[in-house]
């Protein structure tokens, strides 16, 4: 039997179901506790490992006090940003949110002062581009030939 692997949409609604549930403050205990499921299945629900069905994202939106279309905001521009990605040369988009993404958003979204916020948004934007310059250079460096 073939598996399927998680779309870019299963996991762009598993990011925003982390994104809620650390919003409202919900450790992923206390989410399965009202789901009556085990942590590890909220765990692999965030991950998009598993699925989530129509119903229990009923179920999912009514715990975490949101409307449905919630896990789907937002998706418009990643499905683009992965359009245009798969078709600009050397784009490092993936159309995939990992661990470290999200954490970083909702660390971001939590800070309160706006210069804070446009500095540390400055900071992540010069060192992507750092970044992408070095990874570059290394793909066009001359290969030495051995003699």
């Amino acid at each position: 039997m073939e598996t399927k692997n998680p779309t870019l949409i299963d996991q762009h609604v598993s990011s925003r179901l982390r994104w809620r549930r650390e919003e409202l403050e919900l450790s992923q205990q206390d989410l399965a506790d009202q789901l009556g499921v085990t942590f590890q299945q909220v765990q692999k629900y965030e991950k998009g490992a598993n699925r989530i069905s129509a119903g229990r994202l009923f179920e999912l939106a009514k715990l975490l006090e949101t409307r449905i279309t919630y896990f789907y905001e937002g998706l418009e521009v990643v499905s683009a940003g992965a359009r245009r990605g798969a078709a600009e040369e050397g784009s490092d988009y993936t159309g995939e949110v990992d661990q470290d993404a999200v954490d970083l958003l909702v660390a971001y979204q939590r800070i309160q002062d706006l210069d804070v916020r446009k500095s540390v948004l400055s900071t992540v934007r010069k060192h992507a581009r750092e970044a992408k310059v070095l990874k570059a250079k290394a793909r066009t460096k001359p290969r030495s030939s051995k003699s």
